[in-house]
C-alpha cells in the first residue's frame, strides 16, 4: 500500500448536512487516486511473484533434468520423468507472460486512467478535489449563514432565560431577609420584569431566525444533492472501471482457460503413462543382463601366430607399472626411473 490509512484518515461525525461534513465526498476524490496507486503496487507484486515463481521453475528444471541424466534411472521411466520437468519449463513461459500482462496490460491500464481522470493543479492537490470542494463550500455558504445566526439567537434566548431563573431566585430569597428596604426589593422586581422582556424578545428573535433557516434549506439541500451527485458520478466511473480491471487481471491469472496450459499436462500425462515397467526390464535384460552376448570360453588349437600374439601380450604385461634402480643399501636414493606403459 501506499502507506497506513490509518494515519492519515480524518474521523468525522454527524450528518452529511451538517456545516463541513461534506469533506468526506470530497476526501473520497482524493482517496479514489491514492487507491488507484495501491492497486498498481498490487499487482506490481504479484507481478514479481509470476516472476520469480517462473524462475524457481526453470532453476529447478534445470538442475533436476542434469541429476536425472546423469542418475542411475533409465528407459521409458527416465523419459516419464523428464515430462515432470518439462511441464515445468512449459508452466514457467505462461507465468511470465501472466507477469507481463499484468504489467503491460493492467498497470498500464490504471496508470493511464489515473493520469485522465486526475489533474494535478500547480498549487497543489487536484482540480476535481478542488471543484467539489467550491462546489460544496458555494451551497453551503448562505445555509450556515442563516445557522450561525440561529445559533447566536439561541445563545441570546438561553442566556436571558437563565437571567430570569436568577432573578426570580433572588428575589424570592429576597422576602426572607428582613433587612432589604422596599427600594431594594422593587429593583429586584424590576430585574425580573425586564428578564422577562428579555426572555420574550430573545425568543421572537431565535424563532424567526429558525423560520427563516428553515425557509433556506430546501434550496440548500436542493444545491447539497447536486454537487453531491456530482461526486457520485466521478466516483461511479472509478468503481466501474476497478471492476474492470480486476476482471482483466483475473482472466490474465486464470491459466486453465488457456488451451496451452491445459495442453502441458495432457502431454505430460502421455509422456507418463508410456512407461513401460516390462520394457524397462527387457532392455536392462538385454543391455546389462543375461540377454547380453558373451564369447563362452572354447578349445583352440595351437598356431604359431597364436603363440606369437600371446607372447608379445605377456612381454606388453611385464614392462607395465614402475621400476626404481640405483637403490644402494646406505640409503643413499638416485632419482627413481618411472617405466610404465598404458594399455590401449
Amino acid at each position: 500500500m501506499s502507506g497506513s490509512y490509518e494515519d492519515s484518515v480524518e474521523v468525522f461525525s454527524g450528518s452529511f448536512w451538517e456545516v463541513g461534513n461534506y469533506k468526506r465526498t470530497v476526501r473520497r476524490i482524493d482517496d479514489g487516486y491514492r487507491l488507484c496507486g495501491d492497486l498498481m503496487n498490487c499487482i506490481h507484486e504479484r507481478a514479481r511473484i509470476e516472476k520469480g515463481y517462473a524462475q524457481q521453475l526453470t532453476e529447478w528444471a534445470k538442475r533436476w533434468r542434469q541429476l536425472v541424466e546423469k542418475g542411475p534411472q533409465y528407459g521409458t521411466v527416465e523419459r516419464a520423468w523428464h515430462a515432470f520437468m518439462s511441464e515445468a519449463e512449459k508452466v514457467s513461459e505462461l507465468h511470465l507472460e501472466v507477469k507481463s500482462a499484468l504489467m503491460n496490460e493492467d498497470f498500464e491500464k490504471i496508470k493511464n486512467w489515473q493520469k485522465d481522470s486526475f489533474h494535478k493543479q500547480m498549487i497543489g492537490g487536484f482540480k476535481e478535489t478542488k471543484e467539489a470542494e467550491d462546489g460544496f463550500r458555494k451551497a453551503q455558504k448562505p445555509w450556515a449563514k442563516k445557522l450561525k445566526e440561529v445559533e447566536a439567537s439561541k445563545k441570546a434566548h438561553h442566556t436571558a432565560c437563565k437571567e430570569e431563573k436568577i432573578a426570580i431566585s433572588r428575589e424570592a430569597n429576597s422576602k426572607a431577609d428582613p433587612a432589604l428596604n422596599p427600594e431594594q426589593l422593587k429593583k429586584l422586581q424590576d430585574k425580573i420584569d425586564k428578564s422577562k422582556q428579555d426572555v420574550l424578545k430573545t425568543k421572537e428573535k431565535y424563532e424567526k431566525s429558525l423560520k427563516e433557516l428553515d425557509s433556506t434549506t430546501p434550496q440548500y439541500m436542493e444545491n447539497m444533492e447536486q454537487v453531491f451527485e456530482q461526486c457520485q458520478q466521478f466516483e461511479e466511473k472509478r468503481l466501474r472501471f476497478f471492476r474492470e480491471v480486476l476482471l482483466e487481471v483475473q482472466k490474465h491469472l486464470d491459466l486453465s482457460t488457456v488451451s496451452s496450459y491445459t495442453n502441458i499436462y495432457r502431454d505430460m500425462e502421455q509422456s507418463i503413462k508410456t512407461a513401460d515397467a516390462v520394457e524397462d526390464l527387457r532392455w536392462f535384460r538385454a543391455n546389462h543382463g543375461p540377454g547380453m552376448s558373451m564369447n563362452w570360453p572354447q578349445f583352440e588349437d595351437w598356431s604359431a601366430d597364436l603363440n606369437r600374439s600371446l607372447s608379445r601380450r605377456e612381454k606388453k604385461k611385464a614392462t607395465d607399472g614402475v621400476t626404481l634402480t640405483n637403490i644402494n643399501q646406505t640409503g643413499d636414493q638416485q632419482s627413481p626411473q618411472k617405466n610404465s606403459s598404458v594399455s590401449s
